[in-house]
């Protein structure tokens, strides 16, 4: 059974449309990404106006990259087993997963990786049932 799914994706989220010769199903992931997490045992300034945590940037930097890898490899974990993909979305997310998908060996098919705005699951399911028509893998 061919499985083919779309993916539009951003660091806050991902909306993935399975398609097979029997069904369709849409599911949305999730990122922590871009939450506010309170750091334990980060000191708490007396002033009112100071910043609310004393925290260095490669902190923040590593929280931020710790939450974006775990955002992929649940979205990578839905990858597989995929015969083909489409990936778009509106910002960097989609080529930094691209990226991984190589770097982890993957074995699906991207049949393209577009930029697009946000789209509601109706406009998502419509171009990726038009994508997957145009490459000739549904009829």
């Amino acid at each position: 059974m061919n499985k083919l799914i779309g993916l539009w994706i951003d660091h806050k989220k991902a909306v993935l449309l399975s398609m097979s010769e029997a069904e369709e199903n849409i599911q949305t992931i999730e990122s922590e990404v871009g939450r506010h997490v309170p750091y334990r045992g980060a000191s708490h300034p007396k002033s009112p106006y100071s910043a609310q945590y004393q925290q260095g940037d490669n902190q923040l930097d590593n929280k931020f990259n710790e939450q974006l890898n775990k955002f992929y490899e649940k979205v990578i974990d839905q990858l597989r087993g995929a015969e083909a993909v489409l990936i778009f979305g509106p910002g960097e997310a989609k080529g930094e997963l691209e990226k991984r998908i190589a770097h982890e060996k993957v074995n699906v098919q991207i049949i393209g990786i577009e930029t697009a705005d946000k789209l509601t699951d109706r406009q998502i399911a419509a171009k990726v049932r038009i994508a997957f028509k145009e490459a000739r893998m549904i009829s």
